[in-house]
């Protein structure tokens, strides 16, 4: 059955914004929610009492979800749904999760069509969607914007140059939204998981089992560390907790990690299995 959509913003809606949010009656809307993360987003915030919006391009796969979940569909392009997806909600969407994305294989010789697509749907869609919610949420001092964005948006991913580049965009933005707005009420999140046991891990191919396939989550795992962050208002989501040591790393000396990276890319080119992680874990 379709969710209730007949109230506007409730007591939950009213806090969704800040620190420590009921997300009881708040009205959230997840792109890309057909399947893998955004469809285990889309279920832990109806499991929260959220009145949740579940987009994608594929209209079969929102509607199978929403009907499963008492949610409302709204498919089509995530960039082009935030005014649908506002009716459906009653007037006011209180959290927004830019979750639909592009895997975009291929390096710098990949077509100009595919460094198009990457950064349209895995940045642009992001800006357009904040562009179109922003004024709303500034003028009634409240509101949160969830970015999927992976770790490849913090680190890389080898043979995925359009995704690794797009990816730090998403973040990139992600960041410029919390540093300039949360002292208006805008809470941002940013998750970056390593390997989720998804249909994009699928299309990531031996790239993929090299990289993420041996430490991979399920999407719920993604779901609650979101749910973490939100409870603590914290920006960064890191449902591979490692990765923060990663990201240290590459900061800290990135001669070293280039180097280690290089290493695993020669390891993929040559098939031969997957690289030893250092025992200090600097990778």
């Amino acid at each position: 059955m379709d969710a209730d959509t007949s109230a506007g913003t409730s007591a939950g809606t009213e806090t969704a914004g800040g620190a420590g949010a009921d997300l009881r009656g708040a009205g959230v809307v997840v792109t890309g929610a057909g399947g893998g993360i955004g469809a285990a987003l889309a279920r832990r915030f109806a499991a929260e009492g959220a009145r949740v919006v579940v987009n994608d391009l594929d209209a079969d796969r929102a509607k199978a979800v929403a009907a499963e979940i008492g949610a409302v569909a709204v498919p089509g392009d995530a960039s082009a749904v935030v005014d649908e997806a506002r009716e459906a909600l009653g007037g006011a969407v209180d959290v927004w999760c830019a979750n639909a994305g592009l895997s975009s294989p291929g390096d710098a010789l990949a077509d100009e069509d595919v460094w198009a697509a990457a950064w349209d749907v895995n940045v642009m869609a992001h800006v357009r969607a904040a562009r179109a919610l922003l004024p709303e949420w500034l003028e009634r001092g409240g509101g949160r914007f969830v970015s999927t964005v992976s770790a490849a948006g913090l680190l890389t991913m080898i043979g995925a140059a359009p995704y690794s580049v797009s990816k730090h965009g998403a973040y990139a933005f992600a960041e410029w939204l919390s540093l300039t707005y949360r002292h208006r009420g805008l809470s941002v999140h940013a998750i970056c998981p390593q390997g989720v046991r998804t249909d994009m891990l699928t299309a990531a191919g031996s790239a993929g089992e090299l990289v993420l396939a041996p430490t991979a989550i399920e999407p719920e795992d993604v779901a609650d560390a979101l749910i973490e962050a939100i409870a603590a208002d914290r920006f960064l989501v890191l449902p591979h907790p490692e990765v923060a040591g990663y990201y240290r790393n590459r900061a800290t000396d990135p001669e070293r990690w280039l180097g280690t990276m290089n290493h695993v890319q020669r390891t993929w080119e040559t098939g031969a299995g997957r690289p030893q992680t250092p025992a200090d874990g600097k990778i």
